[in-house]
């Protein structure tokens, strides 16, 4: 069965240098989304996220640039593979474009995702943006 994948973005009033170093800072992930956050900016290191419901690794970092995870939740049962995100950070005149690649879901789960990053991720870095 395919599996599911989601690509979203959001425009954040702020240089794409900020929004890159607050996703992986540890206390400026948890303020800027609301959930406790235990990350840093190396690759080969694990990460949790939202009071641990979120876990995955660093796979690749490019500097103010792009960001690929893997990624689980607690929802996630045992046999489930890891999905994998994406994240891209894109200059623009008035801030950045924040986009999500986030595929290898199982099948059906894109769309809860899909809310979860609009609800737990991204209406909460507007507010802490002041966008």
């Amino acid at each position: 069965m395919k599996k599911d994948e989601i690509i979203i973005s959001v425009e954040l009033p702020v240089l794409p240098e900020v929004v890159f170093a607050d996703w992986l800072d540890s206390e400026r992930h948890t303020l800027m989304t609301g959930g406790e956050a235990q990350i840093s900016a190396i690759v080969g290191e694990q990460f949790t996220a939202w009071d641990d419901y979120i876990n995955g690794e660093n796979l690749e970092i490019e500097e103010n640039k792009r960001i690929l995870q893997t990624w689980r939740t607690s929802e996630f049962e045992d046999h489930y593979e890891d999905s994998q995100l994406e994240i891209t950070f894109t200059k623009m005149a008035d801030g950045t474009r924040l986009t999500l690649n986030h595929t290898n879901l199982e099948p059906g789960d894109g769309e809860k995702y899909s809310n979860g990053w609009q609800m737990h991720y991204f209406e909460p870095m507007k507010e802490f943006y002041g966008s």
